[in-house]
C-alpha cells in the first residue's frame, strides 16, 4: 500500500511551479496587449497625418517611435507568453536575453547620461534643433514641442531666439514669412482670464531683448528648465525609473526560475 502511494506521489510530482508559470504568462500577456495598443496608436497617428513627413524627421517622428517601441515589446512579450504557456525553453531564453539586453541598454544610457552630462545635453540639443527646424512639417512633432514648452514653461532649447532655426520663424531680413521673428504660441505666458488662446502672441518676440521678451513669453530655454525640473522632482524621477526597472527584473528572474524548473523536470524523466 505504501509503495503504491509513493508511486502515485512520484507520478504527480512536478518540478515546475504552476504559480510561477502562470504568473509569468499573465505578466507577459498584459504587456503583450499593451504593446499592441502602442503599435495601433502609432499606426493610427501615422495614417491620420494630413501630409507625409520629411525623411529627415523620420527618426524623431513620435508615430514612428511608438511603432518601433511597440513592435520590440510585442516580440519580447510574445516569447514570454508562449514560452511560459508551452514550457518552451528556447522561447523563454529569448525572452530573458531580450529583457536583459533592454535593461542593460537603459542602465548604460542612464549611467552615461549622468557621467557625460555635457555630451548628453548636446545630443538632446541636436534632437530638439531638428524638431524646431521641422516644426511645421510634422503635426505630431509640432504637438509634442508645444506640449513640452507649455508644461516646462520654456521656449526653444537655449532660449526663445532658437526659433530662428525654423524656416517660418527665421529672423533674417529676407524671410517673407508672416511669422518672421516670432515664436509659437506655446512659448507665450498665459493671460489670466483669457478664454480664447491668442495664437499670434509670439509675433515679433525675437526682435526684443531678454527683459522685454519675458513680459510676454517664456524666454528661458527648455534645457535649463528640464534640469531644474529633474532636480526638484528627484523622488518622482526615481519612482518612474524604479517602475520601469522592476517589471523587467521580475521578468528576467521569473523566466530564469522557470527555465531551471523545466530543465529539472526534463532531467527527472530521463
Amino acid at each position: 500500500m505504501d509503495r503504491e502511494l509513493n508511486l502515485n506521489r512520484a507520478e504527480t510530482f512536478s518540478f515546475i511551479n504552476p504559480w510561477i508559470r502562470y504568473f509569468l504568462f499573465f505578466f507577459s500577456f498584459l504587456f503583450w496587449v499593451f504593446s499592441l495598443l502602442i503599435v495601433a496608436m502609432g499606426v493610427y497617428a501615422k495614417v491620420q497625418k494630413a501630409t507625409d513627413t520629411v525623411r529627415d524627421t523620420f527618426l524623431i517622428d513620435p508615430a514612428v517611435i511608438l511603432m518601433v517601441v511597440g513592435v520590440v515589446m510585442f516580440f519580447i512579450t510574445f516569447c514570454g507568453c508562449i514560452g511560459a504557456l508551452r514550457e518552451n525553453i528556447r522561447l523563454l531564453k529569448i525572452f530573458s536575453l531580450s529583457l536583459t539586453l533592454v535593461f542593460l541598454t537603459q542602465l548604460a544610457i542612464a549611467v552615461l547620461g549622468f557621467f557625460y552630462s555635457d555630451q548628453t545635453r548636446d545630443a538632446l540639443g541636436k534632437f530638439v534643433k531638428k524638431a524646431i527646424v521641422h516644426y511645421r512639417d510634422d503635426l505630431d512633432l509640432q504637438n509634442l514641442m508645444d506640449y513640452i514648452q507649455k508644461e516646462f514653461t520654456c521656449c526653444g532649447w537655449n532660449n526663445y531666439t532658437d526659433w530662428s532655426w525654423n524656416l517660418y520663424f527665421n529672423c533674417t531680413h529676407g524671410n517673407p514669412s508672416t511669422e518672421r521673428c516670432g515664436v509659437p504660441y506655446s512659448c507665450c505666458t498665459p493671460v489670466p482670464g483669457e478664454a480664447v488662446i491668442n495664437t499670434m502672441c509670439g509675433f515679433g518676440v525675437q526682435t526684443q531683448n531678454y527683459l522685454e521678451a519675458t513680459k510676454s513669453v517664456y524666454a528661458v530655454g527648455c534645457a535649463d528648465q528640464a534640469v531644474q525640473w529633474i532636480e526638484s522632482h528627484l523622488l518622482l524621477v526615481g519612482t518612474l525609473a524604479l517602475g520601469f526597472a522592476l517589471p523587467q527584473i521580475a521578468g528576467i528572474v521569473l523566466s530564469q526560475i522557470l527555465i531551471s524548473q523545466i530543465q529539472s523536470e526534463i532531467s527527472s524523466m530521463m
